[in-house]
């Protein structure tokens, strides 16, 4: 049933953030549909209409249910009132696909922006009934194809759906009206200038009148009225007032977020029109390689958003949801989102002004420019020149892009930022994220670099995070192939760079899912990707260690993200970092590689206080350059502070290292002086662990006020190595084994790399990067290194073996040269029950079941076997104490192997080679054998 009403709704179309007070007829309700009656807003998937296949058998990403890709004509009949007559009326459509629209049948005219609303201006229209007709085409021909890779456009995330979403009316205006409303504030001038495009139904004299008041804060702050006579001009006129914001505006920032509101009003004659206008105080502007918000050095703790909401397959369209999406990312200190390929809805940047969110929006590319494709070219243009228009008064909307890993012609990239810059200058701007890959580096033309590489490199000088897939650098990166420490920074990388530089899509360590989730898939799409993989576990034998294999990959990660993070705050002038991700990614392959699942529910890996002590304005940073350490060393750590609070810090550092008892502890406190804006050492801390006679983990609290963050330790007893007596040492099943075994004795079997390999896989200590088909896929099609591809060990920590070797359930980075060093062997034969002593969790695609450390009794003998190569190792302390551990249960009464095999099924196990299946990725956007040729 429609309905006439005075238009109060907090949404735009001529300007976002505006209240227009108009009259409107509701859209929304039950509408025909040349595929079935339907409610909207809303998309066909929502309404169960489309006879699309669904594909039950994808691991490639969540399911449509309702999977719908063409041309939908929706139509229903509506009454115009009386009161209405010689009014404008528009028809809105806040957000839909390519559309065409009929009034009475007669055509009124198509739109193909994908981004903004969809504003139709009717004919005179009489009082009554009218019929209205509307075409969305969500075909693959109803935008360039190369925009379908985006997440404005591809299943991957958001779905291509089919439908009309947020505000849906017919709104009515005078003859005199005001079109569009800019408001550029000025924090150094205490001032905000508004622009306003007024359409004039006559020329003739016309009044202006604007108020206002600050809200979102809990100081208060009102607007003196500014009132203007103005001459209109028939058509469009372009009017300049600038308000006084007082002596002491309130500014906007992640630390106060305070809002204005304005209150606009234009009267000519007998015709009047008003709106409400939100904006906030804020300069945004680069000083050096730092951003500086307001005259404060900022640093972007961002976050990747790929539009990833499954119960709708598209963005909400309400403040509300957004506000929690933002509110559970701030617990985690999340002050930045980075929009991949596409631009949220209103509704985003409005829930992010008031949280406090800094976005960065895109364009909807993930491909190639080029300056002869000018079908695509004049598309995107046009996107870019709305966006700015429509989301332009948002103090939220920081930065915006051309898109993800563009490549191509990089003038027609310039001249498309220069044109922005030209129009709004109240963002900065880059030519898109990790542009060829980061090989060809920062161009001139662009406000900050986002990327995951300063220029090329051989090796990782270059480099501003610290994983990458093993296509695109040597053993996946930094923190796979270089001994862990807290010391190093990307100092090196940035030096070359003269502006800002933002990691681009740091993290990507890979979980092995939670099924637990799949009950919450009651929306439009379904997960009969987990459902598969949960499925796959089965024949192995690995079923019942789902849940194991989540939380012990899931809080590896989060020591992964922990690193990767504090790499970022360790460097001097860094501009930031994007995450991918926080949450869950199902497309591309299902990359579950986020602390949260795809609802931004928690995994039960890390509570965020834990995650925000080490991604937060301040950081403690302990600078340790080794995890593990002997006993016989008096241990020194620097202390250093980052700072991007809004003043200098002064706050002392306590600090506490303690056992795992609590028994042994040291504590002190170190005076801090840190700029703002800055990361200083501030001091150090220095140990004796002499006293320490036992192997075990340490624990450094930091704390300076409210901010806090820890580090672990090894610490191994500085002894003689373990006598091998009683234990007889070989690297071959052979015959002297078998005879051995057969007299009862304990055999420790250290096979060479080279006599098992295809019986296993290699060695990896960080989880597989992304996910494993898709990289396997493109590093063979590279002619590339394939990852070895697991995600962590999994040990019982109460075993005997860990006796002398303490360690939790999952990998740590005491385990980081043995797994390196390591191929852990394929046990797909084994009972299905049989676990080995130190398992290690496979990637959803393969599903092996593996072991490093493996035990059975053989007849009257005892036989332990380990992978891992001991000599490779034996110069580190860890390795020295795992090689300590291993004999030392060896000879232990504990070393009693539950299994029984015979000498047969022994060596069947040591020839078996593995079953293989076909793995092969989706297809990625960027091209990693030429990344330089895009």
């Amino acid at each position: 049933m429609c309905g006439c009403c005075l238009c109060l709704a907090i949404k735009l179309y001529g300007q976002e953030t505006s209240i227009w007070q108009r009259e409107r007829i509701a859209l929304s309700g039950v509408w025909q549909s040349s595929l079935g009656e339907c409610r909207l807003p809303g998309s066909t998937d929502e309404n169960h209409l489309g006879g699309g296949q669904t594909d039950t058998c994808t691991t490639a990403q969540l399911t449509r249910l309702y999977p719908f890709a063409g041309q939908v004509t929706y139509e229903r009949d509506v009454t115009i009132p009386a009161s209405w007559t010689g009014k404008k009326v528009r028809l809105l459509m806040e957000r839909t696909k390519p559309s065409t629209l009929w009034v009475d049948g007669d055509s009124i005219g198509s739109q193909g922006h994908i981004y903004a609303p969809h504003c139709y201006d009717l004919p005179p229209l009489t009082p009554g009934t009218h019929r209205i007709a509307i075409r969305i085409d969500n075909s693959p021909t109803s935008v360039p194809k190369e925009i379908q890779g985006s997440h404005a456009w591809s299943d991957a995330t958001q779905t291509n759906w089919n439908g009309i979403l947020g505000d849906f009316c017919l709104e009515a205006r005078e003859a005199t009206y005001i079109e569009d409303a800019q408001v550029y504030p000025d924090v150094e001038r205490k001032q905000a200038v508004l622009k306003l495009a007024v359409i004039g139904g006559k020329k003739g004299k016309a009044r202006i009148s604007v108020g206002g008041h600050a809200w979102n804060s809990p100081m208060s702050h009102e607007l003196p009225t500014l009132t203007r006579e103005v001459l209109l001009q028939e058509g469009r006129n372009d009017i300049s007032l600038t308000i006084d914001m007082g002596d002491a505006p309130l500014l906007w920032s992640e630390f106060h977020p305070a809002l204005y509101r304005l209150d606009i009003c234009l009267r000519q004659g007998r015709w009047k029109d008003g709106c409400q206008t939100d904006f906030g105080m804020r300069q945004f502007s680069t000083e050096g390689t730092q951003f500086v918000l307001n005259g404060k050095k900022t640093f972007l703790r961002g976050k990747h958003d790929a539009c990833v909401f499954p119960l709708t397959g598209y963005a909400p369209m309400d403040v509300a949801s957004w506000r929690r999406v933002f509110q559970i990312a701030k617990q985690y200190g999340v002050n930045h989102y980075r929009c991949h390929s596409y631009t949220p809805p209103a509704a985003a940047l409005r829930a992010a002004d008031i949280e406090g969110i800094y976005f960065q929006i895109e364009l909807p590319l993930w491909g190639t420019i080029d300056r002869q494709n000018t079908a695509l070219n004049t598309f995107l243009k046009r996107e870019g020149d709305m966006v700015l228009r429509q989301l332009g008064n948002h103090p939220s909307f920081m930065m915006l892009g051309l898109g993800n890993e563009l490549g191509g012609d990089i003038e027609v990239m310039r001249e498309w930022i220069e044109d922005f810059r030209q129009q709004d200058s109240r963002h900065l701007y880059c030519f898109g994220a990790n542009n060829f890959l980061g090989w060809k580096g920062p161009q001139d033309g662009e406000d900050f670099f986002v990327t995951c590489r300063v220029g090329g490199s051989a090796l990782y000088e270059s480099h501003v995070r610290t994983s990458f897939a093993f296509v695109d650098a040597e053993q996946g990166g930094i923190l796979n192939n270089t001994r862990p420490n807290s010391v190093d920074n990307y100092a090196q990388a940035i030096a070359s760079c003269p502006r800002p530089v933002v990691g681009h899509e740091t993290c990507q360590f890979q979980i092995y899912p939670d099924y637990q989730q799949i009950y919450k898939y009651k929306g439009v799409l379904y997960p009969y990707n987990l459902e598969i993989f949960r499925d796959r576990l089965k024949p192995n034998g690995l079923y019942s260690q789902a849940d194991d294999f989540s939380k012990a990959t899931g809080r590896f990660a989060m020591s992964c993200y922990k690193a990767d993070i504090e790499y970022a705050f360790r460097t001097p002038g860094f501009g930031g970092f994007q995450m991918l991700d926080l949450q869950d990614y199902p497309g591309q392959g299902s990359a579950l590689v986020g602390i949260l699942d795809a609802f931004m529910d928690s995994k039960g890996i890390a509570d965020p206080e834990t995650f925000r002590g080490f991604c937060a304005p301040v950081v403690p940073l302990a600078l340790i350059q080794d995890f593990c350490v002997w006993n016989s060393q008096e241990l020194t750590i620097p202390i250093a502070l980052s700072n991007y609070e809004e003043d200098d810090w002064h706050t002392p550092l306590s600090w506490t290292l303690t056992d795992e008892t609590g028994h042994w502890e040291r504590s002190g406190q170190i005076p801090a002086s840190v700029a703002q804006g800055d990361v200083a050492t501030i001091g150090s801390i220095t140990v004796k662990l002499n006293d320490l006679k036992a192997p075990q983990r340490l624990t450094l609290r930091l704390k300076s006020g409210t901010y806090h963050n820890y580090y672990h330790l090894w610490v191994y007893p500085d002894e003689a190595a373990e006598s091998t007596e009683g234990i007889y040492i070989t690297d071959k099943a052979d015959e002297e084994m078998k005879s051995r075994l057969a007299a009862g004795e304990r055999v420790l079997f250290l096979p060479s790399h080279d006599s098992i390999r295809q019986q296993s896989v290699g060695g990896l200590f960080t989880p597989d990067y992304w996910n494993y088909a898709m990289f396997k896929t493109i590093s063979e099609n590279a002619g590339k290194e394939v990852s070895p591809g697991t995600l962590s060990i999994l040990v019982d920590p109460r075993h005997p073996l860990f006796r002398h070797f303490p360690t939790e359930a999952h990998s740590s980075w005491q385990w980081w040269s043995i797994t390196r060093n390591g191929r852990p062997f394929i046990l797909n034969t084994t009972e299905a029950d049989y676990r080995p002593l130190v398992q290690v969790i496979d990637n959803v695609e393969r599903n092996h079941k593996l072991g490093l450390v493996l035990e059975a009794c053989i007849g009257p003998g005892r036989l332990l076997m380990c992978t891992v190569n001991l000599d490779a190792v034996a110069g580190t302390s860890e390795g020295r104490q795992f090689r300590t551990a291993l004999l030392r249960y060896m000879k232990s009464e504990q070393f009693t192997p539950p299994t029984a095999w015979t000498w047969e099924e022994w060596k069947a196990l040591l020839t078996a080679v593995p079953d293989s299946r076909d793995i092969t990725g989706v297809k990625n956007e960027s091209d990693y054998a030429h990344p330089e040729k895009e």
